[in-house]
């Protein structure tokens, strides 16, 4: 029989210690990620306008943090570095080349007319204004008024000073009216 002290038994003792830090690490993996699910899933749509590429986002994002759940379990506000993770994956996709192209079934002979209400009308322009921004400029107004980050969290995730989020929002803002206001005319 082996002693406690035995190297054998301090061996099978360090891989049994290591399997149960793994089972318990996959198990606060597992709870956090269910925990969170719909939420990223939602703000995935806000980042994309599209179900199914927010889908695949949150899958992408999924896998990351998976891949690196041992930093993100040990940082101080998790949220905030997931949150930084999807963005980032979103921004990404977007610079895809095959992101540019949009399919349509059946292309129209004429322009449609007007039905249904102003909001979608309005809410595809805003998108379209939006689009036209420069990418940070974009950036700013999703962690803004998206995320509803603070000025100051929303410096500290673009590596920016407070002063150039305040001034690169209210720019995107009057931009956004003055795109709005030639539309209405």
């Amino acid at each position: 029989m082996t002693d406690a002290g035995s190297p054998v038994r301090q061996q099978w003792q360090q891989r049994h210690d290591g399997r149960d830090a793994a089972r318990r690490s996959d198990a606060a993996y597992r709870e956090y990620v269910s925990a969170r699910m719909d939420g990223w899933r939602r703000t995935a749509y806000l980042l994309c306008r599209d179900w199914h590429l927010a889908d695949d986002l949150v899958a992408t994002l999924l896998l990351k943090v998976f891949q690196h759940w041992a930093t993100i379990a040990a940082v101080e506000k998790p949220d905030s570095y997931v949150r930084r993770i999807l963005l980032r994956t979103a921004l990404d996709e977007r610079r895809r080349a095959w992101q540019r192209e949009l399919p349509v079934g059946i292309v129209p002979e004429r322009a449609a007319a007007v039905t249904g209400t102003d909001l979608v009308a309005d809410r595809q322009t805003l998108v379209a204004l939006v689009a036209a921004l420069p990418p940070k400029r974009q950036r700013m107004i999703a962690l803004r008024y998206l995320c509803d980050l603070s000025v100051e969290d929303t410096a500290a995730w673009l590596g920016c000073s407070v002063g150039n989020v305040k001034s690169q929002t209210s720019r995107a803002l009057d931009t956004l009216r003055s795109g709005l206001r030639e539309q209405a005319h």
